[in-house]
């Protein structure tokens, strides 16, 4: 049995896929997930061979601390992403290679289902459509801290909490944002988020 976690956003969808999952018979569903801090305990506690991860619950520069809190040799993530975000698979396959697999958010269950079985095997996970997607998104202007700051903005903090986050000052989080704006073209923090969400950057 394949041990596996759902840490999707809305109880309707992670039961849903529950059910459907649980019906193949060789996955196990051992629990499920609605935020990040769930899913960091849960991979450390429980311990899945694989946990099936909305892209949207996990924002990019909280993934580096969520793999490093899994056991040595454990669980691997697939993450479902849509396709107008796929410019955020390729620096995560870069820095996490086959412990890390991406499908679209719109493919079947029975996809999904065999994406499980392939990660649990060491094999690499990649929707080739979504591969194609990211290819066509244009090389981001923005630095590796700069998404950081622009992810955490996203999520509608003010610049102090940004700064608590990212464990900087709230001056460094004025600049980077400054600069973000600067690249994007935009007026407004919100604008620059919207920019950065259709160029897939963040």
């Amino acid at each position: 049995m394949i041990r596996t976690l759902l840490a999707l956003k809305g109880r309707l969808v992670r039961g849903a896929l529950a059910q459907l999952l649980a019906a193949e018979g060789d996955i196990d569903i051992i629990g499920e997930a609605a935020t990040v801090h769930a899913l960091r305990d849960a991979l450390r506690d429980d311990r899945p061979d694989v946990a099936v991860v909305d892209a949207d619950l996990v924002p990019l520069h909280q993934l580096a601390r969520i793999t490093a809190a899994r056991p040595a040799g454990g669980g691997r993530l697939l993450i479902l992403v849509e396709q107008r975000r796929a410019g955020r698979v390729r620096p995560v396959l870069a820095e996490h290679g086959r412990r890390v697999g991406f499908l679209s958010r719109d493919v079947p269950p029975q996809r999904i289902a065999e994406g499980v079985r392939q990660l649990a095997d060491g094999q690499m996970v990649l929707d080739p459509e979504l591969v194609v997607a990211a290819l066509e998104v244009a090389d981001s202007p923005l630095t590796h801290r700069e998404r950081d700051v622009l992810d955490v903005a996203a999520e509608g903090h003010p610049v102090r909490e940004i700064a608590e986050k990212l464990a900087v000052s709230p001056g460094t989080v004025r600049n980077h944002l400054s600069r973000i704006m600067a690249k994007c073209g935009a007026r407004t923090r919100l604008e620059a988020v919207r920019i950065a969400r259709e160029s897939g950057w963040i």
